[in-house]
């Protein structure tokens, strides 16, 4: 009978080997073998947990994309105003982690592979859905509900882009100017929905 509890280490090994994997040896020379030879399991094992390949790299997204938005939900947490709550979503996002090369790489490698793989896409596309209702609702207690609607794609959009630009640099990415950046474009938001406040 297997310990309690074990199912959940070994599932979390593999995801980690995988995690690995990519790193190291790429997204293409990642295999079922080179998996389980890292995490020190069988092969059979890994279609035990996972079924096949396609699953086990569906649940290593996830876990991504799960470790993000919980950090992301604990600095929400401690946010107290509205421009707090988008500090908060704007540094989980860009956290110096999210730049740690073993992450960004995996990120990169996955972000390749959507286009021919739907379950992966199906993967980014729920966290793409969570990232801007929570922008979403952060500035819509800056902004009017329409301009909200429209800004929050634009701040995901900058938020990705400048993620992308410092992961693919060769220089060492900076998370704080990054986070910077972004904060500055809603400041200038709310800046310019003030001053059309005051000229009304």
């Amino acid at each position: 009978m297997p310990k309690v509890g074990m199912e959940e280490i070994r599932r979390r090994q593999l995801i980690a080997a995988t995690i690995d994997s990519i790193h190291d040896v790429g997204f293409s020379a990642t295999t079922l073998q080179s998996i389980s030879r890292r995490a020190g399991v069988s092969s059979g094992l890994v279609a035990h947990y996972f079924k096949d390949k396609n699953g086990l790299l569906e649940a290593t997204l996830r876990s991504l994309a799960s470790d993000l938005a919980a950090g992301i939900a604990g600095k929400l947490r401690r946010a107290r105003t509205p421009q707090a709550r988008v500090e908060a979503i704007v540094g989980g996002l860009l956290a110096p982690e999210q730049f740690d090369p073993r992450v960004a790489r995996v990120w990169l490698a996955f972000w390749g592979q959507l286009i021919h793989a739907p379950g992966l896409k199906r993967v980014q596309r729920v966290y793409e859905q969570r990232l801007l209702s929570n922008l979403r609702h952060a500035l819509k207690q800056l902004l009017p509900a329409a301009e909200a609607e429209r800004q929050s794609v634009a701040l995901a959009a900058m938020i990705d882009g400048l993620w992308l630009r410092a992961a693919l640099s060769r220089e060492p990415a900076s998370a704080e100017q990054s986070r910077a950046i972004c904060l500055d474009f809603v400041a200038g938001l709310t800046r310019r929905r003030g001053t059309a406040r005051s000229a009304a």
